[in-house]
């Protein structure tokens, strides 16, 4: 089976082609597991998160969601949340924002499942066995799918890269603060709190 970072990707088509929500009860049946869908129909599947990980992505979060309260115009969503790219994939950020205007276009019955729209923000966490390269892939994709902009922060390297539509990426290199100025405004990532939700998980 081929591998996609640090999961395995299922080939299925031509043999199975799931519909939308075929995909989605596919994945209430298997809570345990993270599964993506690529834009080729194939099945992305990855196992929970380690512990550094996981109390990064909660930190990441908590940043995320408490600017975004405090501004009012949009909805943060964690790694559980799913949105169906234009191209078909459906994915995971592990944390993402859209505004409230994008979200009121959608139906309740849309909303109640994967949303069909790609983030206006999206963030992806590097964890050591992940493969960077796959995920600078994956982020050209939300890029290319209308996110306007996306943070691939990568803790082995210490590093964050930024992309941003029509933009070279820039690569930031042991920063103190990352800045989504001016799409979400005055949120400011404040990385030496992911340094120490690392360190206070290790004990």
């Amino acid at each position: 089976m081929p591998a996609e970072g640090a999961g395995l990707l299922v080939r299925v088509r031509p043999v199975l082609q799931l519909t939308d929500d075929q995909f989605y009860e596919l994945c209430r049946l298997n809570r345990e597991l993270r599964i993506e869908r690529t834009a080729q129909g194939g099945l992305s599947i990855m196992p929970p998160a380690g512990g550094d990980s996981s109390a990064l992505n909660a930190e990441i979060a908590i940043q995320l969601g408490v600017w975004a309260k405090r501004d009012g115009t949009g909805r943060t969503f964690d790694s559980s949340g799913g949105f169906v790219l234009p191209n078909g994939a459906v994915r995971s950020p592990d944390a993402s924002w859209v505004s409230h205007a994008r979200l009121a276009s959608l139906t309740a019955e849309q909303r109640a499942r994967f949303l069909p729209l790609c983030p206006d923000f999206v963030v992806e966490l590097r964890s050591p066995t992940d493969s960077l390269a796959v995920l600078q892939d994956k982020m050209r994709e939300y890029m290319d799918s209308g996110a306007r902009l996306g943070w691939l922060i990568d803790p082995p390297g210490d590093q964050v890269f930024v992309y941003r539509p029509d933009s070279p990426v820039e690569r930031l290199q042991r920063p103190d603060r990352v800045s989504a100025d001016p799409l979400l405004p005055g949120f400011r990532l404040q990385m030496d709190e992911l340094r120490k939700a690392v360190r206070l998980h290790a004990g």
